[in-house]
């Protein structure tokens, strides 16, 4: 059984909110599992809809009228019974029922039930689900499993984490005996990655290539799903998802287009990476002209960097063999793309929806550059011995033009500081996440009216 953070955000949410929940995110994350889990624990009946096995489903909801019709109409679905107050009903594969929001609307408002939703990206646009009535349903990403839920799941104590957490708080060294171990762990992550039945592979017997059977499962389904649902696309998305990890093994990272034609332009393939985007499998990372803040009024869509949604799945697609030589820390690989990925996955799944890079032919690359505390925050993942040398990061720590208070280097070296730049353990990326907007309060004064 894997611990997931996201089953604390669906209690809380059942608690404090009235209305229904969908959970998106990519195939293989571990969703159904985690309402199934959620729902068994606090709900009496349980009732369960797929879309996908009970196609006749979807035609309950195209021609309901009412609260009362549907829920009658669903009863004849389940033997489970119904009983009011302690009842939450589950409607899965959601993308092929796209007349669930308008029935939601009419069941939450009927309030003898609760309900919780999922969807998979795959093939499908839930951006026509996103403009939801507020009170009715909200909306909330998943993802792989994150570094420190691996952590969980493979037996690291809670308190080590937190004692790391302090650590990563206060800019203090770590003990070298826990550093050690912290980055064997971060180097079983870059071959198991996040997707639970990895996970849970590797939980059984510690066999690799069970792991790595697993992951080739999923890659497969990813390919077959998109064929299954754009066909008019399907070669060039093939295409596109195929590259992420011969591109990302480049010298820049950076995605050409020319790579998968030479004549082709990023207007032809724009749709082909949202679709990867929108179907939570690929992790696009855009490139900003200037380190200032609004990042997003200075990037561009032209140029990006595309990363796998989970590093277990982009190391299976590298050649054989090099999982081993991952995990005994071999230096003739090149980590670079490895260790980015990872930290785009965890910026990610920890909050900055938008992730940018800095590239300039006079200053050099940044690999990501983040909005914190406020302020401008430029991070460099470093995977080699020479993490100390960084020379875009000293230009635009050092250009008067940008105001920029501090750095972090994610590195395989232990915590140290020197001025503007914090050079922090690779691992220590878990703890990076997107703060909580504060309360705003403006009381408007008219007395003088």
């Amino acid at each position: 059984m894997l611990e997931r953070k996201i089953s604390r955000y669906i209690e809380h949410f059942y608690e404090v909110n009235k209305g229904a929940l969908l959970l998106a995110g990519a195939r293989q994350i571990g969703k159904t599992y985690s309402i199934r889990k959620f729902a068994e624990e606090h709900f009496e009946s349980f009732i369960e809809i797929n879309f996908v096995e009970m196609p006749e489903a979807v035609e309950i909801f195209s021609k309901a009228k009412s609260s009362n019709d549907i829920l009658l109409r669903l009863s004849a679905l389940t033997d489970k019974p119904f009983i009011k107050g302690n009842t939450i009903i589950f409607f899965d594969e959601v993308q092929l029922c796209p007349e669930i929001i308008t029935a939601i609307k009419f069941l939450v408002d009927d309030g003898r039930y609760r309900y919780i939703l999922s969807g998979s990206l795959l093939g499908v646009e839930l951006n026509n689900l996103r403009s939801v009535p507020v009170g009715y349903m909200a909306i909330k990403d998943m993802y792989p499993l994150d570094l420190e839920e691996f952590m969980w799941a493979v037996g690291v104590n809670k308190e080590v984490i937190a004692t790391l957490k302090s650590a990563w708080e206060e800019k203090r060294h770590v003990d070298d005996f826990i550093h050690r171990k912290m980055m064997e762990v971060f180097r079983l992550y870059l071959i198991v990655g996040g997707m639970p039945d990895a996970v849970n592979a590797y939980k059984e017997n510690s066999n690799l290539q069970d792991v790595m059977e697993k992951q080739r499962e999923i890659i497969r389904l990813y390919r077959k799903d998109i064929s299954q649902y754009d066909s008019q696309r399907q070669l060039s998305i093939k295409e596109v998802f195929d590259l992420i990890p011969s591109e990302l093994n480049s010298k820049n990272k950076r995605f050409f287009i020319k790579d998968l034609n030479e004549k082709a332009r990023i207007e032809k393939y724009k749709d082909e990476f949202l679709w990867l985007k929108d179907a939570g499998v690929a992790i696009p990372v855009y490139n900003i002209e200037e380190p200032k803040s609004p990042l997003k009024l200075a990037s561009s869509r032209n140029l990006f960097k595309l990363f796998s949604n989970d590093v277990g799945l982009l190391a299976c697609q590298y050649s054989d063999g090099i999982q081993l030589k991952m995990l005994i820390g071999d230096d003739a690989i090149n980590y670079g793309s490895i260790f980015e990925n990872v930290v785009a996955q965890e910026l990610l799944a920890h909050g900055f929806n938008d992730l940018y890079y800095y590239n300039s032919k006079k200053m050099g690359e940044v690999d990501f550059v983040v909005e914190l505390k406020g302020a401008v925050f430029p991070v460099e993942v470093k995977s080699g011995k020479d993490y100390a040398r960084h020379r875009a990061l000293n230009n635009i720590l050092n250009c008067h033009e940008y105001i920029i208070p501090e750095s972090v280097v994610l590195c395989n070296d232990n915590y140290s500081v020197n001025n503007k730049v914090t050079y922090a353990p690779i691992y220590m990326v878990m703890f990076m996440h997107k703060e909580q907007p504060a309360d705003i309060k403006f009381s408007l004064d008219l007395s003088g009216l």
